[in-house]
């Protein structure tokens, strides 16, 4: 007695049917986890702009007008951020204000490095206050070097 071609047929759609159904039960959760994880995206502008001056003391006057702009990734962030936002802008005039090498403020590099550097420090701030909250981001949304 040979099988009839629809039941091999239903049997064998059955039979995968179950572990896709699993697999994308799986890639439904693992892309809610996802965006939980990932929550908002938030943009706490740090007004008003910094200008300070950098380069060489004692050297030919360079000035550096940074807007600066934090990415938080939870709503709970801000609040933090706006509460400790004196110690925050703080940290950046000194950064800013430590920059000796105003040639390689105007490199892409440069920027990226103080981009990074800002952030560690703001983030260093945050965690020794406690907050349990962190940035992902500093963003410039202007940047000019005169000399």
């Amino acid at each position: 007695m040979t099988p009839q071609p629809k039941s091999v047929l239903f049997g064998l759609l059955l039979l995968f049917s179950v572990p896709l159904t699993g697999w994308a039960e799986e890639a439904v959760t693992a892309e809610e986890e996802s965006s939980e994880e990932q929550g908002i995206t938030d943009y706490i502008a740090m007004k008003p702009s910094f200008v300070t001056h950098v380069g060489v003391p004692g050297g030919k006057l360079t000035y550096l007008k940074a807007a600066v702009s934090l990415r938080a990734s939870k709503q709970t962030t801000r609040p933090a951020v706006e509460a400790h936002m004196p110690r925050l802008r703080h940290e950046l005039v000194m950064l800013f204000g430590e920059q000796t090498d105003a040639d390689m403020l105007t490199t892409m590099d440069g920027q990226k490095a103080l981009r990074e550097e800002a952030k560690s420090r703001i983030n260093g701030v945050l965690e020794e206050q406690q907050t349990g909250e962190v940035i992902t981001g500093v963003l410039f949304t202007e940047f000019v070097v005169q000399k």
